[in-house]
């Protein structure tokens, strides 16, 4: 009966507008999301939930025409199939696990996790009965060793659209993404072309098109080199198999995850002029020349959007606020990247989380420096870093991705905030950017707690460890026994910074993955008194992260 009177209003609707377009109703769907508001009204919140606080995507509607939301509709319902996928990748089987579960709230907590482990806890297994999961997540046989892979005479097995499988002599094999879930991809591509029959912009409507056949055929770098050739379209989708934060056993495999985004037109102007700096910024890079020698594409922007539904990777426990793509090293060195700053969630986090823990961890005199501006202005030249920097060894035998494997992921993140935090000095230098610089400076010190509760299990949480084990050897803060209050040190976060940071290019330059091995075994570590400290926070009650009440019903679409 519901979908009746659904299809029966929009055939009302279409009968009554001018602008619909043939073909464009859009049923409910099948994937039903859970509404943290709810969840989160019980007297008695199970502590596990307690780690995520819910915070509702929305945008401003007004400034969208009729068409404009029948392309989200339909961008929404493709993204829903990434979920889906990003289950099979995390886990496996998503609905012989959440049947299992009898308490809600365990079956709440890990539709969160995409599976019975906590991210946000070094993955510990809070469902009784199931085993640690394994660092290759779903993509390898999970009886496979290292030694076997590296062995295995396979074409293209370091690819990142193909599953590990055995085959039926107990051999691996490859099974390609487009095969595995043809009939996922299909539904896939047929909203993303309907979406492109429904939008005015030429420049979107060819990226739709170019990547629902990249989904059919693994194929993705001309949409990649198509959705950078955008440049005034008002909606946008980030949507396929894209980072490799999932595969922790060699960083190979590529997990499918998609945003639907609003770009904000006003904040992305204001953020147009600092990509012409980033060829001069390169040059000054605290490293030897020869770690610097690539040139970034020159092809790159920044942009603010609201970000109205996340899915899949991008979704599970800690939620990212920022984006730099595409990944593609090629694609990066010939045309560029995009960054993309997700204003709303990123405000989310600010206000619900960042500016709680600095009233318990940092020294009263220096709170007046933690501010939204400077919060964005980091994680935005976060992601405009990670185009600096070297993307092969210097010896010309590889990607750095491919050098240092499962290490890959997190000495990245590293680098992006080190280098991140080195470009805002520079622009400082130059007038380009405003304000105090101990904003910038006490805003990153106050969100390395924030970012390394995510824990062990994930990239940011690692890098965000080395990086606070390394300050505090250069003493660029000092912890106040008494209060338990930090203070941050200006001078010596600056050499700390510079030290760090040539550290990273080097061992990304060198391709070094025993070196990085052992920077991640001695640094990436939590010790007693940090320990004592994020207790702390938690014990305020102060969330890790964000849940999102999002989707159709919750735009009112």
């Amino acid at each position: 009966m519901k979908n009746i009177h659904l299809v029966l209003f929009i055939l009302i609707f279409m009968a009554c507008n001018d602008s619909a377009v043939k073909d464009t109703a859009v049923v409910d769907s099948k994937f039903e999301a859970v509404n943290y508001d709810l969840v989160y009204s019980k007297e008695k919140l199970n502590p596990l939930l307690g780690k995520y606080t819910p915070f509702t995507l929305s945008t401003d509607l007004a400034l969208l025409d009729e068409n404009e939301k029948l392309v989200i509709r339909k961008l929404i319902e493709a993204a829903q199939y990434m979920d889906e996928m990003f289950w099979y990748e995390a886990y496996g089987d998503k609905e012989e696990l959440l049947a299992s579960i009898e308490d809600e709230d365990l079956k709440t907590f890990a539709t969160i996790n995409y599976g019975p482990w906590d991210r946000l806890n070094n993955n510990a297994v809070f469902i009784e009965g199931h085993e640690e999961k394994t660092a290759g997540s779903n993509y390898y046989p999970k009886d496979m060793t290292k030694e076997e892979f590296e062995s295995a005479e396979l074409n293209s097995k370091e690819g990142l659209y193909s599953f590990i499988r055995r085959d039926d002599d107990g051999g691996l094999s490859l099974l390609p993404y487009h095969d595995h879930y043809k009939k996922e991809n299909a539904a896939v591509a047929k909203l993303l072309r309907e979406a492109s029959e429904l939008t005015d912009n030429e420049a979107f409507k060819n990226y739709l098109e170019l990547r629902a056949e990249a989904l059919l055929n693994d194929e993705y770098q001309a949409s990649d080199m198509a959705w950078l050739d955008m440049k005034d379209n008002h909606l946008d989708i980030v949507i396929g198999p894209i980072e490799t934060y999932e595969d922790q056993l060699f960083g190979f495999k590529a997990a499918h995850e998609a945003y639907v985004l609003v770009k904000d037109m006003e904040w992305s102007a204001k953020l147009a002029k600092y990509a012409q700096f980033l060829p001069d910024l390169q040059k000054g890079l605290p490293v030897a020349p020869e770690y610097k020698s690539e040139s970034p594409g020159n092809d790159t922007e920044l942009n603010a959007y609201d970000v109205i539904y996340y899915a899949g990777d991008c979704n599970a426990g800690s939620k990212t606020i920022a984006i730099n793509l595409p990944n593609d090293e090629q694609v990066q060195l010939e045309k560029g990247t995009r960054r993309l700053q997700l204003k709303n969630a990123m405000k989310a986090k600010f206000d619900k989380i960042l500016l709680p823990i600095s009233e318990a961890l940092i020294v009263p005199s220096q709170r007046k420096h933690i501010t939204f501006d400077a919060f964005f202005a980091n994680t935005m030249f976060h992601e405009v870093a990670h185009g600096l920097g070297i993307k092969n060894t210097i010896d010309g035998k590889s990607t750095v991705r491919k050098a240092l494997k499962e290490h890959s992921s997190a000495l990245e993140e590293g680098k992006a905030d080190m280098l991140g935090l080195y470009m805002i000095h520079q622009l400082h230098k130059r007038g380009e950017i405003d304000g105090d610089l101990m904003d910038y400076y006490v805003t990153f010190m106050t969100s390395i707690f924030r970012s390394v509760r995510f824990g062990a299990s994930s990239a940011h949480g690692k890098a965000n460890m080395i990086r606070f084990n390394f300050f505090d050897e250069m003493g660029a803060f000092k912890r106040d026994d008494n209060t338990g209050y930090y203070t941050v040190n200006a001078d010596n976060l600056l050499k700390a910074m510079n030290e760090l940071s040539e550290i990273i290019l080097t061992l990304q330059g060198d391709g070094d993955y025993d070196a990085v091995a052992s920077l991640v075994q001695e640094k990436g570590k939590i010790g007693e008194v940090l320990k004592s400290d994020l207790d702390k926070l938690a014990d305020l009650g102060i969330p890790v992260d964000v849940v999102f009440n999002q989707g159709i019903s919750v735009l009112k679409l």
